[in-house]
């Protein structure tokens, strides 16, 4: 991919010269270690996004069976939960 577009950065003047050193021990271009700080902020962030969107779907469709009368109390599912958990320790 040609690169065609400059981002000026401005920051401290120790952070730079510790970033410049590591790229330098690593005997990489700290231009390339940038680009690869980018591509995983931006990868991480949209995973972030998908997964908040995935969440707020699950909720609503959640929310919806409960307000069609489909779902259960936490007082019935503990009971359920507390009457497999009797069976399981008495075949046990």
């Amino acid at each position: 991919m040609p690169k065609e577009a400059v981002f000026t950065l401005k920051l401290e003047p120790e952070l730079r010269d510790a970033f410049m050193a590591e790229t330098e021990a690593d005997h990489r271009p700290a231009s390339q270690v940038v680009r690869e700080l980018m591509r995983d902020y931006i990868e991480r962030r949209r995973e972030e996004r998908e997964y908040d969107e995935f969440l707020h779907r699950k909720v609503e469709v959640a929310r919806s069976s409960m307000r069609a009368g489909r779902g259960r109390t936490n007082d019935e599912i503990e009971a359920d939960f507390a009457a497999r958990r009797a069976k399981t320790a008495s075949q046990a």
